[in-house]
């Protein structure tokens, strides 16, 4: 049984990303029966962005290590022929083996202000930061503070079934979107335990498919994966605060998403998430995935 390191997972991290600009996944060595997806789609090794990325931009390093499962997450940014877009990764190591590969990509093409490039200059050092020995969650504690953040997301009724500190603020696909100032979007200038507070997402119908495979306890981050169904069926919503307002979603659509939360002292202090559209109801490989014979 491999005793894992986070140095040892940061470097097959490195590794990995190397070989993706490199465009060569010979480079690796992957498990006969590795499962590789990208924005939800089960792919061939050497396929999807192996074949378009052009760069990996420095600047913008965050990573999380599970020890005990032999994990480790990147987000950080890609470029493709020169597009650049926002990435989430979790890869899984089984021996000198990777045997699972995950990543979110934001490109362009995404609707709304995503993904928000030009402020995606460094991870905060909040997400960097070990958690001191005396302010940690065990894993089963973390895995349920992460899980009460999707509780209240779901169906938000003004009800938060997780602590959050006074500071906590979210980034999504690069933009900071609490405590912060975005045109058209005033309730950005709320903290995210009071936008919760105020039930803006009750816009949202299902947080589904729920996984926590990565805790990284040392680090205090949970990265989680999901996904959340919009069926784009109630226009008019009201606010806890008994305000109308008209729901941003006028269609069905489900995002899909890769998700770190930091726990410091047994609240959330930190969310970043990578997420992009997929179709409504969208099923997901990692439920049941059959993996693909990698070519010799």
């Amino acid at each position: 049984m491999t005793v894992w390191t986070r140095e040892a997972l940061y470097a097959r991290a490195d590794a990995y990303l190397d070989a993706l600009v490199a465009k060569d996944p010979s480079r690796l060595a992957f498990a006969p029966d590795a499962i590789f997806t990208e924005n939800n789609v089960q792919l061939k090794v050497g396929d999807g962005v192996w074949n378009t990325i052009s760069a990996r931009r420095a600047n913008y390093d965050l990573k999380c290590a599970d020890v005990s499962t032999g994990q480790v997450s990147w987000f950080g940014v890609i470029e493709e022929y020169g597009h650049p877009a926002i990435m989430g990764m979790r890869m899984a190591c089984s021996g000198d083996a990777i045997t699972e590969v995950e990543t979110i990509i934001c490109r362009e093409m995404e609707f709304g202000p995503f993904p928000s490039i030009e402020g995606y200059t460094a991870p905060r050092a909040l997400m960097l930061a070990d958690v001191p020995e005396g302010e940690r969650s065990s894993r089963e504690e973390m895995i349920a503070i992460a899980n009460g953040y999707f509780e209240t997301l779901e169906l938000n009724d003004g009800t938060l079934h997780a602590d959050f500190t006074d500071d906590c603020d979210r980034i999504e696909n690069g933009l900071q979107t609490t405590n912060t100032h975005i045109e058209g979007y005033p309730i950005a200038a709320m903290g995210t335990a009071d936008q919760f507070r105020l039930g803006q997402y009750i816009y949202d119908d299902r947080l589904r498919d729920r996984r926590y495979p990565l805790v990284d306890e040392e680090k205090g981050i949970v990265c989680a994966a999901g996904f959340i169904d919009h069926a784009g069926k109630v226009m008019d919503v009201t606010w806890t605060d008994g305000s109308k307002h008209k729901s941003i979603f006028h269609f069905p659509h489900s995002f899909v998403l890769l998700e770190l939360f930091k726990i410091v002292g047994g609240k959330i202090a930190g969310v970043e998430a990578v997420f992009v559209t997929v179709p409504y109801n969208m099923v997901s490989p990692w439920l049941g995935a059959q993996p693909y014979v990698i070519d010799g």
